[in-house]
């Protein structure tokens, strides 16, 4: 179907059109939680599991109880650190929101207490604390980084949902970037990663300066426009981060034009280690940007995985996994929970005679390709650990 935009009646149309998918899309979500879910509570629970997060944020600050920060933009990067804690029956790749007010911590995931830090250097002084409790070999930070219509306490809870499913030792970091919740803000939330850019490249600065034996991201759908760009301009800049300590670079359910990704891989011009990408065929979420952006496929659906795996990449391809959320977007944090074993199988094709390990390897729905790569960079285990704490083990 084809679209004029010659009169503002059209594009009305089109406008409505966008607000119907969208609507479509909204009536198949999961539930969310409330508006105070990140509440301070002193109860606890035999069995919870608790967890500390370093947040970094361009979001507004929000002095209402159980926000914390908001939708809005800040010119200032803000920072924060957050203890909370899972539920003793936790189910792996899923969470327990609390639906309002400060939740129960024998059943939902649970904020005990949240402070603002004013500064970078406290900042950094909460993540060298955070990896001097880790021991040697085993300092390593995991920075997540979500994606469009996204909360700050979703963001916050599935990364501690990420850290719990992976039971793995690195220290978990938010970077969380102005995204005002709405399926119909994804200008909004677009124009709002682009203009992160600058602050997730000191956010990645901070985490090397730490100290962190090894440092690996994680991001999720528009997550990946605002991480690869952060990535091109620390490549640019002539001041790159020391490359020995780079861990892994996953790209999931990357909610970037295909066209545009390509133009970036050229400039970053040959990876020391290649970028992890998570695909999805039936991603609902990313056929609604495709509708927004003129039928241009995104990355994280994108169906010819042996073109990206010679473009540079490793690519996980989810599309035979069943999804725990109806947009099929949120596969990649069920990752997690299996990370072991497919690491195994992974270990076990490598293991075979010189010369005749497999370039793809299959293993519970999943499609894991460009395996070669992956060994030459010395990242074949790790690659397969994308949605948890990955190289963190």
């Amino acid at each position: 179907m084809a679209f004029s935009f010659g009169t503002m009646g059209s594009a009305m149309a089109v406008r409505a059109l966008a607000v119907a998918v969208a609507a479509t899309l909204v009536t198949g979500c999961s539930s969310r939680p409330g508006v105070d879910a990140l509440t301070p509570t002193a109860a606890t629970a035999p069995g919870a599991r608790e967890h500390v997060i370093l947040v970094a944020s361009t979001r507004e600050r929000d002095a209402r109880p159980g926000i914390f920060f908001n939708g809005e933009r800040s010119t200032a990067l803000s920072f924060a650190k957050v203890d909370l804690s899972v539920p003793p029956a936790h189910k792996a790749g899923e969470i327990e929101w609390p639906k309002q007010g400060a939740g129960d911590p024998a059943t939902d995931m649970v904020v005990r207490e949240a402070v603002y830090r004013d500064t970078e250097q406290q900042f950094l002084a909460d993540m060298k604390d955070e990896l001097a409790r880790r021991p040697k070999g085993q300092r390593k930070v995991f920075l997540f980084v979500h994606g469009y219509n996204t909360m700050f306490s979703e963001a916050l809870y599935r990364l501690a949902q990420m850290a719990d499913d992976a039971d793995a030792p690195a220290v978990p970091v938010l970077f969380t970037w102005a995204s005002r919740a709405q399926t119909e803000g994804y200008v909004y939330d677009n124009n709002s990663a682009t203009a992160a850019r600058d602050r997730l490249e000191e956010t990645i600065r901070l985490s090397f300066a730490s100290g962190a034996e090894e440092v690996n991201i994680l991001a999720h759908s528009m997550g990946n426009w605002v991480t690869v760009e952060a990535l091109r301009q620390i490549r640019m800049s002539g001041k790159p981060v020391p490359l020995n300590r780079v861990g892994n670079i996953i790209l999931a359910a990357p909610d970037i034009d295909v066209d545009v990704f390509k133009s970036q891989l050229k400039r970053f011009g040959k990876l020391e280690k290649p970028f992890v990408v998570i695909v999805s065929r039936d991603d609902k979420a990313l056929g609604f940007s495709d509708f927004l952006a003129g039928k241009k496929a995104r990355l994280g659906e994108y169906s010819n995985d042996q073109e990206l795996v010679e473009l540079g990449a490793v690519v996980v391809d989810m599309t035979d996994v069943k999804a725990l959320d109806s947009f099929n977007h949120g596969k990649f944090a069920q990752l997690a929970e299996i990370a072991p074993q497919v690491r195994g199988a992974v270990a076990a094709a490598s293991a075979k005679e010189a010369g005749s390990a497999p370039d793809t390897v299959a293993f519970q729905g999943l499609r894991i390709s460009g395996l070669n790569r992956a060994r030459a960079a010395g990242q074949a285990e790790t690659a397969t650990a994308a949605g948890g704490a990955p190289a963190a083990q």
